[in-house]
């Protein structure tokens, strides 16, 4: 196999109700996203040759499809959602492997704090998508 190249999309921001607490469901809250797709370095070497967009994953099409989780479904832990997301891009695009962090910001956390974040990183396992 080639060496892996990488996408990474950060701060994807999108609105979502998921938490433990019915509040968080009721009022939802703005969750931030950040990708890192590893692909096939030969992938975007041709990429860079014809200079075409459909000779590489799209990234805006991913960012798309994370909002869309986001603001799907609600799931109680952030761990979830990571999941989620990381399953849906390797089910969605050619990539060997990525890597999802999801950020919660409000979490409801009652001492201060910055970020709250949950990352996973998931390889694609031929013939098991």
């Amino acid at each position: 196999m080639n060496p892996l190249d990488e996408i990474a999309i950060t701060g994807i921001r999108a609105f979502g109700r998921h938490g433990v607490f019915a509040h968080e469901r009721a009022e939802g809250q703005e969750f931030v996203v950040d990708a890192a797709l590893y692909l096939d370095g030969a992938v975007v070497q041709r990429a860079a040759v014809t200079d075409d967009v459909t000779d590489t994953v799209h990234y805006g099409e991913v960012a798309v499809r994370i909002a869309e989780i986001i603001g799907g479904d609600p799931v109680n832990l952030i761990e979830t959602l990571a999941e989620r997301i990381a399953t849906a891009v390797l089910e969605g695009w050619p990539v060997h492997m990525v890597r999802i962090t999801v950020h919660k910001p409000q979490a409801p956390i009652p001492v201060p704090f910055d970020d709250v974040t949950v990352s996973v990183t998931r390889v694609r396992i031929e013939g098991a998508l």
